[in-house]
């Protein structure tokens, strides 16, 4: 997969029936209109609707499509990390932490736009000193999936746990950190640095916020619903800030 702008192209290039299951789906190209469906909240006109849990049209779809072509990759990527399997490395990671062999962690992700101001996030992630940790997520981690950024004693650097609706996996991550650590999240040595785009990814801020979470960087723009008085309450209650430039937020934050 792809951030949601890509999907015209990659939905196009590969013979599969596609089911559109959120609010990040777009006006579909004749070449798959008629391999495409949707249900939940997600509706485009000329597009079958399901309603309900009966799939069985777009598996019947799909079983008269050709099969795909293989492909050589160009890089191997890691992802699947649940809670489970990072809690599971909670101990191994305190003592790494302890002895000063992870310095940091970072949650660098978000619902992604195709500005070249996007670009900071990549690097952002390169240029973070080799005693930190990148938790990734959302359409964001695209830009960073791909990094080898190596392990730290078999804990690798870049832990990659899903989509935008994967967010409430980082925060049981952040809640078994903080378990570990015998300390509230808001004591670890945590930063977020995150990219958004619409509705969905400020409900998720909202829900950060109301977690205790503080000192969040956000970009690539402020939102335009941000006026003077909403922009005081962010920056003063929350310490939200805008993101600048990587390796000024990254001394900023490591505090270098």
């Amino acid at each position: 997969g792809k951030a949601w702008y890509d999907q015209r192209k990659l939905f196009a290039e590969y013979p599969v029936a596609i089911l559109g299951t959120s609010n990040c789906v777009l006006l579909p190209e004749e070449s798959y209109k008629d391999r495409m469906f949707t249900t939940s909240i997600a509706r485009l006109p000329g597009v079958k609707y399901i309603s309900g849990y009966d799939y069985t049209e777009v598996i019947e779809k799909a079983k008269t499509l050709p099969d795909l072509e293989d492909k050589p990759g160009t890089y191997k990527l890691k992802t699947g990390f649940s809670t489970s399997v990072v809690a599971s490395l909670v101990d191994k990671i305190r003592e790494l932490v302890n002895a000063g062999k992870i310095r940091h962690f970072f949650v660098v992700g978000g619902c992604d736009v195709p500005f070249k101001r996007n670009e900071y996030y990549r690097e952002f992630v390169q240029k973070l000193p080799k005693e930190t940790v990148v938790i990734t997520l959302a359409c964001g981690k695209f830009r960073i999936n791909d990094l080898d950024l190596g392990e730290i004693e078999g804990i690798p650097r870049l832990i990659d746990v899903g989509q935008c609706n994967d967010t409430i996996v980082a925060i049981e991550i952040a809640e078994a950190l903080a378990k570990a650590f015998n300390v509230p999240v808001t004591d670890l040595p945590l930063t977020l640095v995150l990219t958004w785009m619409e509705q969905k990814a400020v409900a998720i801020l909202w829900t950060l916020l109301a977690l205790g979470l503080k000192n969040i960087y956000v970009g690539p723009i402020i939102p335009a619903w941000v006026n003077e008085d909403i922009l005081k309450v962010l920056t003063t209650e929350f310490g939200i800030k805008a993101i600048s430039e990587p390796e000024r937020d990254i001394n900023e934050i490591l505090k270098v």
